[in-house]
């Protein structure tokens, strides 16, 4: 078979239509399905062995932090979510409210949290008392609800599973390390793990998070040069503790308010994954979270001898540590590539008469799809080998489309010339004047700041949108 031939025919191609390409990708390789509940996904097997394996690696970079899991209530009483003004006012939209209990009206309302910050907050005040009570770092997996309008599995639905950590510390240094190391480990597990490297940096004043006084975030660009929030970590100063009178004695014995970060990461990563890293024939996973990270085909199956090997190669791969399946089922050779192919996984070993003989396999890369024909002999460490070469290659295409989508302007005609005719980032200097921000997305039809990086370039003097001296160099694009 052809490098580039195609072997799904039922997944549309993503230059013709790229929306539908994704749509058929996520059910055709079975990774959600739709609900009863509009908005709301089924995340089938495949899809929450995938989530499993991100929570088992990010979990264990959080726990080697010091930060501990715990669990929030579902619900927040009305009077408790309004406790911080901004807060109220960013999510007032989006929540579901309970309004009816075992058939009795409820006195209060009861908000469906879309996230858990007044849950957190009122907890912190009953367990801080002193300085030697800090630092607290928790950290929450659940699921969240917020009421979206226009929905796309992974992407944005209603309800959603994420991971949410919430820290109080002694002091505002303390405190911003934090928010800035933890953006950091989302920064390493995106490339580390998912094979995605992305833009890092601090959102402006409007794209902030409500309540936060700063909000930094983690930004990969997708295969057709649209952006995705991939993550998100805020500092929150002492404003939630002033509004829940969260105080602790100091070391001087006066009363101080500690500070606070949040910070998170959702099943919206793995619509981050389809989209940097699929292609035509499907779904294409990073080694590291993938649920199956070599599938054995068996050649020839019926005849004497190749079920046995391909067992005892199995066997052999699972003790070296690997996610491995053997597919002896009675489908066609055939149907079985196509099939493990539009699922992603990273690896096909075949394993038939001629290679027992010759004491040899074949493996097949899912990204470049070369053949290799691998001794039997030391099978686990070249499988190993092969898996982290599909790392470095996803990787690697990533950045470099990520490169090749990133514009520079200089003036506005050039910014709205980019904007109209290629997809991608656009590198511009900015006044910081929200109003510039709203007169850029009006006149692209949608193209927003993406983030201020940590290390800014000095493009020109003056601000791309208004001509008055620039204070900062935003990445600029739109996003789903």
């Amino acid at each position: 078979m052809a490098k580039n031939e195609k072997m799904v025919e039922q997944i549309t191609s993503m230059d013709v239509d790229f929306a539908q390409w994704y749509t058929d990708v996520v059910k055709k390789a079975e990774l959600v399905d739709y609900s009863g509940v509009k908005g709301c996904m089924i995340i089938r097997p495949y899809g929450y062995a995938i989530w499993e394996n991100i929570q088992k690696d990010l979990d264990a970079r959080f726990k080697a932090l010091g930060h501990e899991n715990v669990y929030m209530p579902l619900f927040i009483p009305e009077s408790l979510l309004q406790r911080e003004k901004d807060h109220v006012e960013g999510f007032a939209p989006e929540c579901a409210w309970v309004t009816i209990g075992g058939g009795n009206q409820l006195t209060e309302r009861l908000a469906v949290r879309p996230t858990s910050e007044t849950l957190f907050c009122e907890h912190f005040r009953n367990v801080i008392q002193s300085y030697r009570d800090l630092p607290k770092l928790y950290n929450q997996w659940c699921n969240v609800v917020r009421w979206e309008k226009t929905t796309r599995p992974f992407l944005r639905t209603s309800e959603f599973l994420w991971q949410e950590g919430h820290t109080m510390h002694e002091t505002e240094e303390e405190a911003r390390e934090e928010t800035r190391r933890m953006l950091g480990v989302y920064r390493d597990f995106y490339a580390e793990t998912l094979a995605i490297p992305a833009v890092t940096g601090r959102k402006t004043e409007k794209e902030k998070f409500a309540g936060a006084e700063e909000t930094y975030t983690i930004e990969p660009m997708m295969h057709n040069g649209v952006a995705l929030q991939g993550g998100t970590s805020h500092y929150f100063g002492d404003g939630f503790a002033k509004a829940f009178d969260i105080t602790f004695a100091g070391r001087d014995n006066t009363r101080c308010y500690p500070h606070q970060t949040s910070w998170g990461v959702s099943t919206r990563m793995i619509g981050a994954i389809i989209m940097s890293h699929g292609d035509d024939n499907g779904l294409i996973l990073p080694p590291r979270i993938a649920p199956i990270q070599v599938v054995i085909i068996p050649v020839a199956q019926h005849k004497e001898g190749v079920l046995e090997k391909a067992n005892a190669v199995k066997e052999e791969l699972l003790a070296a540590g690997l996610r491995v399946k053997l597919d002896d089922s009675d489908y066609s050779t055939g149907w079985k590539y196509s099939q493990y192919e539009m699922k992603g996984v990273p690896l096909r070993l075949e394993l038939g008469p001629r290679d027992i003989e010759s004491n040899s396999c074949v493996l097949v890369s899912r990204v470049s799809r070369e053949k290799k024909f691998v001794p039997l002999e030391g099978l686990a460490d070249a499988v190993k080998e092969a898996l982290r070469s599909v790392h470095d290659e996803l990787y690697n295409r990533v950045l470099e489309n990520t490169k090749a989508r990133t514009y520079e302007a200089r003036n506005f005609d050039e910014f709205l010339d980019i904007a109209a005719n290629k997809s991608g980032y656009i590198k511009a200097m900015w006044c910081g004047d929200t109003a510039c921000e709203d007169k850029i997305k009006d006149e692209t039809g949608g193209v927003k700041s993406r983030c201020i990086p940590f290390t800014e370039e000095h493009l020109a003097d003056t601000c791309v949108c208004c001509g008055k001296p620039a204070k900062h160099m935003v990445i600029w694009g739109r996003q789903y």
